[in-house]
Formats: C-alpha cells, structure tokens, sequence
C-alpha cells in the first residue's frame, strides 16, 4: 500500500460548458519537458511529485499491469529512488505521443476538436460524455489511454459491462475466431452454432433450478429491452397487468422500464419501499428491511389498500443507479416466500449486478433466491450488446413474433460473452470479487474517520458506493447528514484529473461509485485507492474552506493492504 500523497496533475477539474468543451484540466495545462510532461503546478515541479502520464507504446495485447499504472500514486520515501527510475524511463515513452492534431487524435484541433464537435453535434440526453471529457484511443484491462497521451484507470467499466475490462485475450480471440470462420453476422433469431454454445454456456452458470426448467427469450441488444419482455411476459402469463417495484429502483429507459423505475408517474405500478440501512424510510436503519417485509405483505392482503394481485415483482439484488444499495439476504428470501405465495411471478433485473460482480456469479445466490424471471445483459456480452430473459418454461405462454426484434441475433456478441462467462466461471472471478471487493470496502470505511464527508460505504463485491454528506447542514431532526451531490461532483472530477474514471449516482447523485472489472489486480486496487482518497481530500478542502483548521482533512492515506 502507497503511504504518499497522490499529486498526479493535481489539478480540478471545472464544469462542461456548451460553449466550450470541457478537456481534462490536467492535460489542458499541462507543458512539455525534455523529461516528459510537466507537473501541472510550480509545487509540484518544484518537488518532483507529479506522476507522469505516459503513452503506452508497447503492443496493445501486452499486459495493462504496465509500469505507468504500478507506479500512478506517487510512493512513500522508501520508494521514491525506484519511481523515480521508473518515471525516468516512462518519460521516453511520453515523448514518442503524436503531436496535437495528429491523424490519431482526429485532427481539427486534435482532441480538444473532436470534444467540441461531440458538443454541437450529439443531443443533449448524453451524459457519461459530460463529467468525463475524454477521447479513448486504445484500452486494455483497467486502463484507458486518451488521444492527450494520458491514461485512466477506469472504474465505470461500461456501466459494469466489461467483466474482465477492456479488450481481454479471450473476447477478442473469440470476435476474431467468427470473423475469420465466414459465419453469418446477422440471422435474426435462426438457431447457429454459436448462439448454442452462448445458451449453453449461460444455462451453465444459472441457478440449478431454474437452468434445470428454463427458456430464453433474446431481445433487442439493451438491458431495458430485456425488461420490456420481462413485463410482457408476466402480464401474458398471468392476464394482469399492475406490477409491483421498489422506490430507488432503475429498469432502463424505454416505456415500461421507466414505469417500473424509482422516478415513474401516472403508471400501472405500486411503488414498495426498498430496504436501505443508512437513509432509512422507517427511521430505524436496518429494522427496516423487516417493515418493508411486512408492509409489502399487507398492501397485498389487505383488501382496502387499494392494490389488486399484480402481474409480477421486479427488483434488483443491489440498487446500482439507486445509490448501490444491497438488499438484505433475508428481506429476498422473504420477497421469494411473498411471492411465491400468492403465484406472482419474481423478476429479478441482474443486468448490472451479474456475471461475478456482486461476488457471486449471480447476485440472487447470495439469498439463495431462484425467481421465476431473471433478466441479464451488460457483462454477458463480453462487451458488445446482448440481452436475454430466461424464465420459468410455465410462464412460456407467448405467442410467435409477440416480442420480437431485428438485433436479437448478435453472433460477435455471443461469441464474446460465451467467452466471457466461461472466463469468470472457470477462473473464479466471483469469489475473487468478493474477496477484494471486501477489502476495499472496508478500507474505504478507513477515510471516514478523517473524513466527516464520507457518509457511509457500501457494496457488495466489486460493486461499491461512497456517499457523501454534508455533515455541517445536518438539522436537529436528521438521523443523517443530507448529501452533498455538489461535493461528489467534486470528487469525480478531482479523480478524473488524477487518472481516475468514476461514475455518480443516488438519489442526488452524492454517490461516488466504483465499478472496477472483475481482473483488476490487488496492485491496481491499491493505486485506485491512493487516486481515490487523494482526490476525495482534495475536493473536501476546496469545497469546504470553512472548515476549522483541526478538522481540515490532509489526505489521510488508507490503511496498509497486503504486500505484492
């Protein structure tokens, strides 16, 4: 574990404008030595703390534990002889980068052109493209390399899409092996050999049960299309039609997901109250999970609430976009017994939280819960888009053509996630996640102490969420401090000029979230840790200066991780 301050760029980030594209303050200050790319600060000039950036000329199949990614955070005394060697020897790699304008980073003004066009060109629904204002030229792995020659350690991994991170051997020989075979890329819903092996592969992994009695339906290539025909589906099995969901809940953005997600109105849904421990919606914390139980049970007992049985129950084992909230293992039992009892069929939406994620294969094995409707994309993919329900062959009552889709027969798609699930599988990624996820939780938990912002911490494997909080702003009658979604903001972009993707979400968006691909080292996990806990400082002391001296956060470094 590094015990130095990270002062890699150093710099904040600022808001993006329309007028002018927002680039990665670091890279847009940043000068040229003969040794490589300055620090972004006389400071740090001045002491040698600047972490170089480099560009990665070596193969792009090679390895992304580079030397570039070991040695992002800058290291204590004992090894600041050695970071230095090696920042001497990245800094011949730096000064091979294209110039500005170069062919690779599109010309027109280089990468800051190509950020301005995106600006008056695309819509203005995107978003990912707002708070992290970079070009990617070449990834592998954890890293990302921009066309300014700097590279991320990104922990958004597609929105959790890519399991084993960017370009893994495995996906791109798998790609390569149907490309060069001749086989058909596009066959609608025709059976083909590699559709089988994805099936079977899949059918492979899922809970015995449900793999034992089980059909597929493919949908278009997005997980809300997969939730579309979940729907569907259990409103043709059952002939009814209301829907029970959760508050804080998000099921894509198409029409039906929206209605079944937390900021839905005038819909066919009742809304339940999801367990949280921390903002609870009872006031009692962890109780809570019980009286969520409780009341969900009596809305659909009690036959004044106004509630009539519904089609189906949709809900996720962890709350992503809601602020990465993981149910209890008991309260899904109970949401099994629950629903089972009265033959509503459960569907449980494991698009982000699946393929080892959460720490199991499947987040609904941590409970033990088998539903009746399972809907999964992202990661199954391998990294291009795919999505599938599979369910109960009872509830298999559709008719020929009643969801349908022109996308539903990716082949490269299925190729890769055939790869992808048996990688996972085979190599026990999902213990592996739950076991580092763990340890970085806990260490996370470590900054708190010297960090009032740091609200709470939580997760489950390697999907985790810091929330932070305005301590100062707490009322008399809050049982926790309101969040702080300005200082979030902060944060993410004070990683970003570290070298750090993050992603927000929560309520308010006070939610710093890490979603880092299921290979990343122990050595990776520490350097995103440092970039991490540097950053959160660095963003607590510019956004509150009104802090007294004493309680004025100082970097704290977490706590020591095991030697490599």
């Amino acid at each position: 574990m590094c015990n130095a301050t990270v002062t890699a760029g150093g710099h904040r980030a600022v808001a993006v404008t329309e007028s002018a594209p927002a680039v990665p303050p670091a890279a847009r200050t940043q000068t040229r030595t003969p040794d490589g790319p300055a620090a972004g600060t006389p400071a740090e000039a001045a002491t040698g703390t600047h972490t170089p950036t480099p560009r990665d000329t070596a193969n792009p199949a090679s390895s992304d534990r580079g030397p570039s990614d070991r040695a992002a955070p800058t290291q204590g005394v004992a090894a600041q002889g050695a970071a230095a060697q090696e920042a001497a020897a990245q800094g011949a790699a730096d000064r091979a980068a294209p110039a500005q304008g170069s062919a690779e980073q599109g010309g027109g003004g280089g990468y800051e052109g190509i950020l301005r066009r995106q600006s008056l060109r695309e819509s203005a629904a995107r978003t990912y493209a707002r708070s992290l204002p970079i070009v990617p030229v070449r990834a592998r792995g954890l890293t990302i390399e921009g066309a300014d020659g700097r590279r991320y350690l990104d922990c958004l991994s597609g929105a959790g899409t890519l399991a084993l991170g960017h370009n893994h051997p495995v996906v791109l020989e798998a790609v390569k092996k149907v490309l060069d075979s001749g086989a058909p890329l596009h066959v609608l819903d025709l059976a083909t050999p590699v559709k089988d092996a994805f099936t079977s592969e899949l059918f492979a992994t899922l809970p015995g049960e449900l793999a034992d009695n089980a059909r597929i339906q493919f949908c278009g290539p997005a997980g809300t299309d997969a939730v579309e025909a979940a729907l569907k589906l259990v409103r043709t099995a059952t002939g009814r039609s209301g829907l029970l969901a959760f508050t804080g809940a998000y099921h894509g953005m198409t029409s039906g997901a929206l209605d079944a997600s937390g900021g839905a109105t005038d819909v066919r849904v009742t809304r339940l109250p999801y367990p949280h421990s921390y903002r609870c919606p009872y006031g009692v914390g962890g109780a809570g999970a019980q009286l969520a139980a409780r009341w969900t049970e009596n809305l659909l007992d009690d036959p004044k609430s106004g509630v009539t049985t519904p089609a189906g129950m949709i809900l996720e084992a962890v709350q992503g976009e809601g602020g990465v909230i993981p149910a209890p293992d008991d309260w899904m039992r109970r949401m099994r017994r629950i629903t089972a009892d009265r033959s509503i069929p459960l569907v449980v939406d494991e698009v982000q939280t699946g393929v080892g994620r959460t720490g199991a294969f499947w987040a609904v094995e941590h409970s033990g819960v088998v539903p009746d409707v399972m809907v999964l994309s992202k990661a199954i993919g391998g990294s291009l888009p795919l999505a599938v329900i599979v369910y109960r062959s009872e509830l298999d009552a559709w008719e020929p053509g009643a969801h349908a889709g022109t996308f539903r027969g990716n082949q490269l798609a299925m190729a890769a996630g055939t790869a992808t699930l048996a990688y996972v599988r085979e190599n026990g990624l999902a213990e592996r996640a739950g076991t580092l996820g763990a340890r970085l939780i806990g260490r996370l938990r470590g900054l708190a102490a010297a960090h009032p912002c740091v609200g709470d911490v939580r997760g489950r494997g390697l999907m985790i969420g810091v929330e932070l909080v305005d301590p100062d702003a707490a009322g008399p009658d809050d049982l926790v401090p309101p969040a702080a979604p300005a200082l979030a903001l902060a944060v993410q972009q004070e990683c970003l000029a570290r070298g750090l993707i993050v992603e927000l979400g929560g309520r308010h968006s006070a939610v710093v979230r890490l979603l880092p691909p299921l290979t990343i080292t122990d050595e990776q996990a520490t350097a995103v840790l440092d970039r991490f806990a540097d950053a959160l400082a660095a963003a607590e002391r510019a956004h509150i200066p009104q802090l007294p001296a004493a309680r004025r956060p100082t970097a704290p470094r977490t706590a020591p991780g095991p030697s490599h």
